[in-house]
């Protein structure tokens, strides 16, 4: 009988898989970093318990062009700063993937806030364009010209929070408590530019950041970077706590209908 492909994979197919991922090389990306800070209040009024706002109000869009080979990728993320038993870290709102490929193993594994959506990273002489876009709605855009080559720094460690979670088949609640996980990325940079320009933040009621304003611009660069990722589950959380916050994870046509945090921009 032919092999039926849906059908169940050998002990040793599964291995080689985990074998295979386990030695992949490093993977560059060339992408546009842009960093801000907002309103306190804005930025604590998105972060669901137990994370707590950072000493700064940061927010902090990145966008990039993946070269994995042959099959290149759009990825970006807007985050906003925030803290975790003594651990400084960043709370991705969302996070567009130009494939579903990139979506899943995200999602699925570590509770990432990804959606397909367009990424957009443009050079041309010293003029950059970056920007993400999502329902015809580019709701982010960082634009601006290199005006310096910066050091390259040395490695360095970084921290997202996510939450893992699936919600419940009656539709209440979770199936299960959710867990908070720590995403800790290594990051090498090989270039590094400073970018003159501005943030422009645009309205979707799909992906609202037009709430996280700019207040006052910290920095936008332009670089080349890898990094791999390691996760682990920190502690489960209160899912009547988080449940106020699960539309931050869907396309939920009823945001239209949310006002601003009180206090905001």
């Amino acid at each position: 009988m032919a092999r039926v492909r849906y059908g169940a994979r050998t002990e040793a197919e599964i291995a080689a898989a985990r074998t295979a991922s386990g030695r992949l090389p490093d993977i560059w990306s060339t992408g546009v970093v842009a960093v801000w800070e907002s309103d306190p209040d804005t930025v604590a009024a998105v972060l669901p318990p137990p994370l707590k706002p950072a000493g700064r109000p940061l927010v902090r869009v990145s966008i990039s062009k993946v070269e994995l080979p042959g099959y290149p990728l759009g990825a970006g993320s807007v985050a906003v700063a925030a803290e975790h038993a003594g651990v400084a870290g960043w709370y991705p709102l969302v996070m567009p993937m130009t494939h579903e490929r990139a979506l899943t193993g995200g999602r699925e594994v570590f509770g990432e806030p990804k959606k397909l959506g367009d990424v957009t990273v443009e050079r041309d002489g010293l003029v950059v364009r970056a920007a993400l876009a999502r329902h015809g709605i580019a709701f982010v855009e960082v634009r601006g010209a290199v005006s310096e080559t910066l050091p390259v720094p040395e490695p360095t460690r970084k921290t997202d929070f996510y939450f893992k979670f699936l919600p419940a088949v009656d539709g209440s609640g979770f199936d299960a408590d959710p867990v908070l996980v720590h995403c800790v990325r290594n990051e090498k940079v090989r270039k590094l530019e400073r970018v003159t320009g501005d943030v422009v933040l645009r309205e979707s009621m799909y992906d609202p950041v037009a709430d996280l304003g700019v207040r006052t611009l910290v920095e936008i660069t332009l670089g080349e970077r890898t990094t791999d990722q390691q996760g682990r589950v920190v502690e489960r959380v209160d899912g009547q706590a988080l449940l106020p916050y699960l539309h931050q994870r869907y396309d939920d046509p009823l945001q239209i209908l949310d006002g601003p945090p009180v206090g905001s921009v």
